[in-house]
Parts: structure tokens; sequence; C-alpha cells
């Protein structure tokens, strides 16, 4: 297992992260998981001995459920806390009052005791908002998150499913005022969706923030249980009562046909190539991880193992490449002259046409 620094920090993360959805099965999220607490025991153990120091959970799952099950796991396993990075979030509904969701002051100085209490713990490594809330301002979220760091609640805060141009309204307000800034955007990215890499990844890569993708397996799509030909899945497959997140399905044949070409080659199981796919990406800290069994807990952190060629990187790059959108296609043309930029010349090439030119 390798290990990250995240973002900005001294704090370093595991390239593999334990991600806790399956974790409890309370209400709408059975339908993702529902293990209980001798599984999850279990699940976290085996992580921790594979070299995982991450794991990361939300107030809304299993409607708080995960939360109290990785405190109690955590607590029967005896780790050294300092050797466990938690991470939980905030934004979601937790109640039935109208002020129990979404990311104003009070309701995120409620929720990080209420998450606190659940865990068992005096204090989380990473609070993180769960996405936009529309009636709260940006800047009174970034003020209640750094009121949660200097109180010693939580030591470091970040984002997910947020637009690049509010994370960085939020980042930029933060620095300006000497507060907490966001570390890490959890955000959607996997081979059968790439948009991240539009705006998300120019924003983390300029400002230092550690990327932790969330479903890198687009929800069990690129498991290995679809078949190129029939993407709509066998019959028990989480797809089928839960369609989550969405994929181009037009697009879905050409990735699934390059995953099983390359597992074929390589002798490994479909999850394990696309998880060692996204560890070759240069701006991805940790990916965050899933299981229903242990035998999928043991094929994904297997991935941090692999190591793919650049023959295979380069068919899953095509494979799964964005279409052209603008203005990235027209900032790509109008530098193409450009050293460094994707399509555009070398200094060479450059110096040739300059005199051709002459």
């Amino acid at each position: 297992m390798r290990y990250k620094l995240l973002g900005k920090t001294g704090l370093y993360v595991s390239e593999l992260c334990l991600g806790t959805m399956t974790f409890g099965g309370k209400g709408f999220w059975q339908v993702i998981g529902a293990l209980g607490t001798s599984e999850v025991e279990a699940v976290v153990g085996t992580s921790l001995d594979s070299g995982v120091n991450f794991i990361d959970t939300a107030d809304v799952y299993a409607e708080g459920e995960s939360e109290r099950l990785v405190g109690g796991a955590l607590k029967a396993l005896g780790r050294p806390r300092e050797q466990v990075v938690v991470a939980t979030k905030v934004r979601g509904r937790v109640g039935p009052g109208v002020n129990q969701i979404g990311l104003s002051r009070a309701h995120i100085l409620a929720s990080i005791d209420a998450s606190l209490q659940r865990l068992g713990l005096d204090h989380v490594d990473l609070y993180q908002i769960h996405g936009v809330d529309p009636v709260t301002p940006i800047e009174e979220t970034v003020r209640a998150l750094d009121d949660v760091v200097r109180s010693g609640k939580a030591r470091y805060v970040g984002f997910s499913n947020l637009p690049a141009w509010l994370a960085m309204k939020a980042i930029g307000f933060a620095q300006a005022n000497g507060l907490a800034r966001f570390e890490s955007a959890q955000v959607y990215y996997s081979l059968a969706g790439r948009d991240i890499e539009r705006e998300i990844v120019p924003l983390a890569q300029s400002e230092g923030i550690a990327i932790l993708p969330w479903s890198p397996l687009a929800g069990g799509m690129l498991s290995g249980k679809f078949d190129p030909e029939k993407p709509g899945g066998p019959d028990g497959a989480r797809r089928t009562s839960f369609d989550f997140p969405p994929v181009d399905r037009a697009r879905l044949p050409r990735v699934l046909g390059a995953l099983r070409e390359v597992a074929g080659a390589t002798g490994l199981s479909v999850a394990r190539v696309a998880l060692a796919w996204q560890l070759t990406r240069p701006f991805v800290t940790s990916v965050i991880i899933g299981a229903k069994t242990r035998e999928q807990l043991a094929d994904n952190l297997a991935a941090a193992e692999v190591t793919l060629s650049p023959e295979h990187v380069k068919q899953l790059d095509e494979a799964s490449a964005l279409p052209p959108e603008y203005p990235g296609w027209m900032l790509q043309w109008q530098n193409r002259d450009v050293r460094g930029v994707p399509g555009g010349q070398t200094v060479a090439d450059r110096a040739r046409q300059h005199q051709t030119n002459k």
C-alpha cells in the first residue's frame, strides 16, 4: 500500500480508502448494502491489516448506522486512534425538522456533535460538506467549518459534489480570511464517467486539493458482471434496483470491452483493472472502495498491487475518453502551438515552422 499527502496538509492517507455505504442497511440504503456488526468488524479489520489507514463515512449513510458501526468496529478492534484517518460528511437530511438539513452554521455545528457521538470519537480527521446547499451562503458554511476545526472536532475540511466555480469561491474566501480551506474533493470518477477532468481536476491541480474518487466501479457497472453487449446487467445486480450514478450507455460497451480485453491479457479481474487504472491518474490521492463480501473486498484491495503497462493504460484511456466539449476544445485549438498543451507543437516543431514561414 502506498500513501499520499492529503492536499496541502502533512497528513498521509492510503491510496485506497474504505467506503462504508454498505454498512447498516437502514431505510433506502439497504439496496446498497446491509452489513451488520460482525461483518463490519471483519471488513474494517481486513482493510486495516492490508495497509488501509483511511475510512470514509457520512451522517446520512444508513440513517447514521454506518457511523455507529464504524465507531464500534474501531473500538472492538482496539487500533490506535492516531493510526486511522476517519472522514465523515454533513449536508443531507438527518431528521424531520426544517433545519435538520443543509450547510447552515446551525446544522453544521449540530451535525458534527451528532456524528462524533455516533462514532464514539472526540474528533474526525476530515469533515466534508456532502453537496450544494442552494439557500445557505457559502461564506456562512466556510466560517462554520473553520469553527469546527478551531474547536478541535475536525482536523481538516473538504467538499464533495460541488461544481468547480463554487468550490473555488469557497477556497478563495477561506484563504482571504485566514480560515480553514478545503483540502480534499470527494467526487464521482470512473472509466465510465470522467467528467471531473474538465473543471474539477484543473482546480485541484491548481490549488493543491486531494481528489478522492467515489464509486470508482460506477455503481457496479465496472465490476465484471456486465456484458458489453448486454449492459442492462444480470438479475440481482444493484443497478437493477438503484441505477446510479448515471452512465452514458452509448459509450459504455466500448469501455466494458476494453476492460475485458485488458483483464484477459493480464489475468486480473475486471474490477481490479478498473481500480488499477484510477491509481495511474496523477491527480488521484485515494480511491474509495466498498464491498458487500470479503471476496469483493480482497479483490479491490489487491488493486494496490497492480501495475498496468503503458499500452494497457492507453487502451483504457482511449476507450473511455471524454467527447470534446466547449470551451475545452477551443482552449486546445487556440493553444495548439504552445509547448506542453495536449495536441500542441513541440519547441522543435515551432522552430521548424518559423523557419518555413521566413
